[in-house]
């Protein structure tokens, strides 16, 4: 039996080393939290740990709203999976994640004035979900990609989705995780190509590269993600620029996703769109190079009948995959039927739906489908978050995983030196001592992106990823 004693929450606010602009936000700062969670699994206590950033602007691209407000929201769902989650009782981890799904979708129908979209409400069972996982991995001794192939976690796929029963998550996932991945190096809409266009005043001095060509050679980057927001003549000239970026420090060894940023309220405007940048005689030495586009749409028109019928009438169109939209446990077979090739992995948006969502996109392969299943970022950052994720990316058999928090924040120069110490001894492949400057001098821990990858051995070995007991006592503590 499984059942939560004991909530910690504990914050740290970081500031960004560059503005990091995406769809209708520009982020120059954002809390980052870690969870901690003490069960009883078996009469036995076990403590597990979740943590991510709390981005604004994400989940509800409400662009009239206070960024503190959102915060506080973001807040109040952690707090209320945590409440749902202490009077729930279960066998196995996937039934309590069943029973907290459903209570926490039932108070978010009326939590508020205006309901709350289901991808904010599952950020906060999201939380406890992870921690349980954790906890349990530590209980068993077991990695995530162990607990997924001896079941150790009791996924019921056939629950979920019909084509899948009598499967379990081993007949679908990779027997064994990649050992490393590619660091796909999201280029913001502000950030810079080159030198000469960032203004001396912009210009971060802390040692790390700022521009995309600067970053390429530092990091030795060959998978990016780039950001577009719909406006023609503004992306077609950022592309053409990039593209020259691309050839002279990659030749032709890169491959890039195009992340529309629900940019698209209208659905037949994104095919025009993209049909004229393909035109593009600048253009033309990206296409070949595309790995799919990334929810172009915006969420109130991305799974409406409207898709299907663009999608019977564009039998050439690039794969095109739902992020925001995959909300809730229908979304990816309801895109699917609509034509979308697939979805991404998020830590955020849940790990037994993404097992469930990997193992329906893995059977649809088997019949010769395109089906893509992308690994995507929200800023991440260690020594908890980023280090869960690349454990669920690699378990699931994601090999290019969208990650930014090493661009955009200063390694783990603003965490507490004790998790700082934590990150360098326990997961030396993935964290490397850094020489700061400036305003952020000193020694601190930098994510090792390495000829554009990142080693997953520590992460891979460790208890959903994260080795040893982190020391949270330097974060600030928050009523949960």
């Amino acid at each position: 039996m499984i059942t939560l004693k004991h909530a910690e929450l504990f914050r740290c606010d970081l500031r960004a080393r560059m503005p990091f602009r995406y769809g209708i936000a520009t982020m120059t700062w954002l809390p980052h939290v870690i969870l901690r969670l003490t069960w009883e699994i078996d009469g036995v206590a076990h403590t597990g740990l979740a943590a991510d950033n709390l981005p604004p602007k994400w989940f509800t691209k409400d662009p009239k709203r206070l960024l503190e407000d959102e915060v506080d929201e973001m807040l109040r769902v952690i707090s209320a999976a945590v409440a749902h989650a202490r009077g729930t009782r279960a066998e196995t981890p996937f039934a309590f994640w069943r029973e907290l799904e459903a209570a926490q979708a039932a108070w978010a129908a009326w939590a508020s004035s205006e309901k709350l979209p289901p991808l904010l409400s599952n950020f906060g069972t999201s939380f406890v979900e992870r921690a349980l996982i954790h906890a349990v991995c530590r209980a068993r001794g077991a990695t995530l990609t162990s607990a997924l192939r001896e079941n150790l976690l009791g996924i019921e796929l056939g629950a979920l989705q019909p084509s899948l029963a009598g499967t379990a998550p081993r007949d679908w996932l990779p027997a064994t995780p990649p050992a490393e991945v590619f660091a796909r190096h999201t280029v913001g809409l502000s950030d810079p190509m080159w030198p000469g266009e960032i203004a001396a005043e912009d210009r971060v001095d802390d040692g790390l590269p700022q521009s995309l060509d600067a970053c390429i050679r530092f990091y030795g980057l060959r998978h990016f993600k780039i950001k577009i927001n719909g406006e023609a003549a503004r992306d077609r000239d950022r592309l053409a620029r990039m593209s020259a970026v691309f050839a002279a420090e990659c030749g032709g060894d890169f491959a890039f996703s195009l992340d529309g940023n629900e940019s698209f309220h209208d659905v037949a405007s994104f095919a025009g769109y993209y049909r004229d940048l393909v035109a593009a005689p600048e253009l033309r030495a990206l296409w070949p190079h595309l790995l799919y586009v990334e929810q172009p749409w915006h969420r109130s028109v991305a799974l409406s009948p409207a898709i299907g019928e663009l999608a019977r009438a564009w039998p050439d169109r690039p794969p095109i995959i739902i992020d925001e939209s995959d909300a809730e446990l229908a979304s990816l077979p309801t895109a699917l039927a609509l034509g979308y090739a697939g979805t991404s992995h998020k830590n955020c948006k849940g790990v037994f739906k993404s097992v469930v969502n990997a193992s329906l996109l893995a059977q649809r392969r088997a019949t010769g489908a395109t089906a893509v299943l992308s690994g995507e970022d929200l800023a991440n950052v260690g020594p908890v978050g980023l280090l869960q994720d690349l454990a669920a990316q690699a378990a699931l058999g994601v090999t290019s995983v969208e990650r930014n928090g090493h661009h955009y924040f200063a390694g783990l120069a603003q965490f507490p030196p004790a998790l700082q110490a934590h990150a360098l001894a326990q997961h030396g492949d993935l964290f490397v001592r850094h020489a700061g400057a400036g305003a952020t001098a000193g020694d601190w821990p930098r994510l090792a992106v390495r000829g554009g990858k990142l080693a997953l051995g520590s992460v891979l070995r460790a208890p959903f990823g994260v080795a040893g007991e982190p020391d949270l006592s330097g974060m600030t503590a928050v009523e949960v």
